[in-house]
């Protein structure tokens, strides 16, 4: 496809974590950079203000590894996939959409890295009469426990050929694995990473020791 760059010779990108989904910059690229983004398979981009070529973590060490470019319908947009080394916006956040305009009480799709933030903060800042502090109160002997209570409530569930109740089952199950993590210092892109590096999934191959 020929994109198609505007009269300054730039073309927006949006720059979306390979692993959440989440987006976490607008950049503008010109034909040099996105020449030196695909040759480094870094972000490299235009600085309007300084008018000069600039890569993404040059300085802070954010560098952003390109996973993917796509372009839009009519070739003058691209979205960047990217495997972000750090925070990508200069404030420090992860992303910098992170100024909410709206947000519907009415849907509300449910993020696992929301999630896992939550859990978080329920560890550094326990809540009185929250379920997760108490479990983070206890500690890892109990974390495990639950996690294996809940382990064998899927298996009883999916013994059962039920559905919904097995749906619960797996839900109470995840969320006790990410407390779990959070305890363990266990990050979700460290387990995204471990599933991405598992190109065969059609081969069961046992890890006889763990180092």
């Amino acid at each position: 496809m020929q994109l198609k760059f505007n009269e300054k010779g730039l073309i927006p990108a949006i720059v979306q974590d390979a692993y959440t989904r989440e987006v976490l910059t607008l950049a503008y690229m010109n034909e040099e950079s996105l020449a030196l983004t695909l040759a480094e398979k870094r972000t490299v981009f235009y600085s309007r203000s300084r008018q000069c070529i600039w890569r993404k973590g040059e300085t802070s060490g954010n560098v952003q590894r390109v996973v993917s470019i796509k372009a839009d319908c009519d070739g003058d947009a691209l979205v960047i996939e990217v495997d972000k080394a750090g925070p990508a916006c200069h404030t420090g956040a992860e992303s910098c959409f992170n100024n909410p305009i709206f947000v519907s009480e009415e849907i509300r799709p449910f993020c696992i890295d929301a999630l896992y933030k939550l859990l978080v903060g329920r560890k550094e800042s326990p809540k009185e009469g929250s379920y997760t502090s108490y479990l983070f109160d206890k500690g890892t002997d109990k974390i495990l426990k639950k996690v294996g209570e809940e382990c064998t409530e899927v298996i009883i569930a999916g013994a059962k050929h039920d559905r919904e109740e097995t749906v619960f089952e797996l839900a109470d199950l995840v969320y006790h694995c990410l407390v779990l993590m959070v305890d363990s210092g266990i990050s979700l892109e460290d387990v995204r990473k471990e599933l991405a590096n598992r190109h065969i999934v059609d081969v069961k191959v046992k890890q006889e020791t763990m180092k």
